[in-house]
């Protein structure tokens, strides 16, 4: 099944994930996470972003992205080019540091910005690796509590969430933490859009359209559906006969293999023995009738 094509919100806020390759560990040494910082802090001065939360794990890495005006995609390829080539250089080494793709769901700030920043700073002790998340030091966590200066994280948007005081929001999100993370992250990706964490109606006010799985449905069994509706054979949908009594059908066919996603339009084409650009114009010669 193809994967979903990225999702691009100016201003939008992003849970990305990156895993080591074969979940092989990303750090040998403390100086590797202050080198990724060191990258992390240029990419996001260059990108004009904000990294409001970050985990960097053994063998994986959790963040919490704004972007600006450009894409998540060219903030991602910079930081893992730049960090491979670091990692290579020092192992003496080639090939695939990263998974080929990163993941990354747009989020809907007003409902789960908090449990996302939450979920990320309580990985390590999900882990076992820590019992209090404070003690471990790659994190964000600690610039939420003030322990630590961390100039490059953004905290004030989500502390402010709390309390407009620092002190009373630093104590509120210390207990916040405290209370443990809810249901798995993963049930509030939305089930209408694998690509989203976010309620109903966010995701009705974004600006695009729904993802569409692809169906499992085959061209085969969709061109005998449609050809037993109109009393004719797959072999004579698929002719090079012209007879105008066949157009409305393949027409049809071609419309429900296309907004079905059951099939391309280049694999439509080639089930149909037509060209993708004749069947292009065909289809906007008939177009469909309103609903």
């Amino acid at each position: 099944m193809p994967r979903p094509p990225r999702l691009h919100v100016p201003g939008g806020c992003y849970h990305v994930v990156l895993r080591g390759n074969h979940r092989e560990a990303l750090f040998d040494a403390p100086a590797d996470r202050y080198s990724l910082n060191e990258i992390v802090i240029d990419v996001l001065q260059r990108f004009d972003a904000r990294l409001h939360a970050y985990c960097w794990m053994t063998n994986h890495l959790h963040a919490l992205v704004q972007i600006g005006d450009l894409p998540l995609g060219k903030i991602m390829q910079r930081i893992t080019m730049r960090f491979s080539r670091h990692r290579h250089k020092a192992l003496q080494t080639t090939g695939h540091l990263f998974e080929r793709r990163y993941k990354a769901w747009l989020v809907d700030v007003d409902s789960y910005f908090l449990t996302l920043v939450r979920y990320i700073h309580l990985n390590p002790v999900e882990a076992g690796m820590v019992r209090d998340p404070a003690e471990y030091l790659y994190s964000s966590h600690r610039a939420y509590l003030g322990l630590d200066s961390v100039s490059w994280i953004t905290t004030e948007f989500g502390l402010s969430l709390f309390a407009a005081d620092l002190a009373r929001a630093r104590e509120a999100y210390q207990l916040f933490v405290a209370q443990g993370v809810d249901d798995d992250i993963a049930s509030a990706v939305h089930p209408d859009d694998p690509r989203v964490i976010g309620t109903d109606r966010f995701l009705a006010n974004l600006p695009f359209t729904l993802y569409k799985p692809r169906s499992p449905l085959t061209l085969e069994k969709l061109a005998a559906t449609v050809a037993a509706q109109y009393n004719v054979s797959i072999q004579v949908l698929q002719s090079a006969s012209r007879a105008r009594v066949l157009t409305p059908i393949r027409v049809e066919f071609a419309r429900q293999a296309l907004a079905g996603r059951v099939s391309t339009l280049s694999d439509l084409a080639k089930f149909l023995h037509r060209d993708p650009s004749a069947l292009t114009k065909l289809l906007t010669r008939y177009p469909a009738p309103p609903p």
